[in-house]
């Protein structure tokens, strides 16, 4: 509970309608995109510029009272639910964007911006912003930061972390800090930027960031492989790459997501093979031109049945649609859709998705698998029932052993989703005791009284899912 003295102060600051504690109110912002996590707030509150964040953070530092910083909440790691209740920060007001600098190829913006706002907004001057998480539409540009968002186009153009240059950041104390700018270079003491982007909320509170920006690729073809083998697929990826062809986009899907996504989006998707390669060139017209042509030869030299361009952007646009609706198209089978992002290297994605199935076998589970085969980023998809709970158990231990397999195969247990509440019982299988001891120095000097997202990202004894409910 917040105390009334500090509920007074509070209300104060951001005034009444910027102050919610009804059950209503609360319960909105008690999940996110995570199944079976769920805490109630103690309240909501939206701030409408960065002197209130910080007065915000003051009050709160001072009655230890717990801050969630909150996007849209579509994360995939329990990162926004309040698990120690707390505050809900909202970033509704501050939502603008505040600058596209031509001069200097940057974009200055607060956390409330949607992600595909953005984008639509700097290509209307021939500019690209190129992480695309599959949330895009809904996604903001503060949660993007917090989680290190990848998509798509991570394998050719990086992620969040990579065009993030500096930052308006409100520490716990109150403080208000800047780091970095609009500089190509800048080692002027410790890279306090990328310390904070992948923080999920536990080191600070982002208010606003100066994002860096590309000319938009000249042109750009798309490209579907089919395969019926799932290891010669994988052979194309490594292949492809070993060539030193980075295509923009290199996606797989399974045959269990082509045909629930099919069924989904009715765009003529072949759901009579083993798996797909999604793939896309930008840049130069003769370049693209080139590197598809090249592409094409190595999925038919790895035993492709079929190779095919998209015949127009609205073909392609279709067929990028799809993919990224695989999780909806999926979510539609059962009550409860579990996804991971279990991350191997490249050369070890055929040893993954084999892995998978094995695993899916052994538990009796349907166990879908798709994502950014480029970056070795796979998203191993398990629809089930939260309600029936033997089954629970299964799909519990069928993730252990996919993560530690990952971790086993040189990979991590999260490539993009991040720790939050659901993977810190298995980030110690990763980092280590020095590594996590590490990270709770640097957590302990900025947040002392840990009421930056509390519950995130260090494990408490427990390994299984949790459900918290207050």
């Amino acid at each position: 509970m917040i105390p009334n003295e500090a509920k007074k102060r509070l209300i104060q600051i951001v005034g009444a309608e910027n102050y919610d504690d009804t059950k209503a109110g609360r319960l909105v912002y008690s999940y996110d995109a995570t199944p079976q996590f769920q805490s109630l707030p103690d309240a909501v509150v939206a701030p409408r510029n960065t002197q209130e964040v910080a007065e915000i953070a003051k009050i709160c530092n001072e009655y230890r009272i717990p801050i969630v910083p909150r996007g849209s909440g579509t994360n995939l790691c329990a990162g926004t639910c309040p698990v120690e209740g707390g505050i809900a920060l909202l970033f509704k007001h501050m939502n603008r964007i505040l600058e596209i600098d031509e001069e200097n190829l940057t974009a200055t913006v607060q956390p409330g911006v949607i992600t595909l706002d953005l984008m639509k907004a700097v290509e209307e001057k021939g500019l690209f912003y190129p992480p695309d998480p599959g949330s895009m539409k809904i996604s903001t540009i503060g949660g993007n930061i917090s989680e290190n968002s990848g998509g798509l186009r991570g394998l050719k153009y990086g992620v969040t972390r990579d065009y993030v240059l500096g930052l308006e950041v409100v520490l716990a104390n109150g403080d208000i800090i800047r780091t970095g700018g609009k500089l190509a270079k800048d080692v002027a003491g410790y890279d306090l930027t990328r310390l904070f982007v992948g923080s999920e909320g536990t080191l600070g509170i982002v208010t606003e960031a100066t994002l860096k920006l590309i000319p938009m690729p000249e042109t750009k073809q798309t490209m579907l492989a089919l395969y019926q083998d799932l290891e010669a697929a994988a052979r194309s990826v490594s292949k492809i790459i070993a060539n030193q062809i980075i295509p923009a986009t290199l996606e797989f899907l399974d045959q269990p997501t082509l045909e629930v996504v099919e069924d989904y989006a009715r765009i003529g998707l072949p759901t009579d093979v083993k798996a797909v390669l999604l793939i896309e060139q930008d840049g130069p017209n003769e370049v693209v031109e080139r590197d598809m042509k090249k592409m094409a030869d190595i999925c038919r030299s790895e035993q492709a049945v079929s190779v095919e361009l998209a015949r127009s952007e609205e073909e392609a646009e279709a067929l990028r649609t799809a993919r990224r609706a695989a999780l909806s198209a999926l979510a539609r089978l059962k009550p409860t859709t579990i996804l991971e992002d279990a991350t191997v290297p490249r050369s070890e994605i055929a040893k993954m998705v084999k892995a998978i199935n094995e695993i899916a076998a052994k538990y009796q589970l349907k166990i879908c698998t798709f994502g950014h085969a480029g970056d070795g980023n796979l998203h191993p998809t398990c629809p089930t029932d939260a309600r029936n709970r033997e089954e629970m158990e299964r799909v519990e231990k069928a993730f252990e052993e996919i993560f530690a397999k990952a971790i086993e195969l040189g990979g991590t247990i999260t490539g993009e989703h991040g720790v939050g509440a659901m993977k810190a019982p298995y980030l110690e299988w990763k980092l280590g005791p020095a590594g996590i001891a590490a990270m709770k120095a640097i957590k302990q000097a900025l947040d002392p009284n840990n009421i930056m997202n509390p519950g995130k990202v260090f494990a408490k004894s427990t390994r299984k899912r949790v459900v918290v409910t207050r």
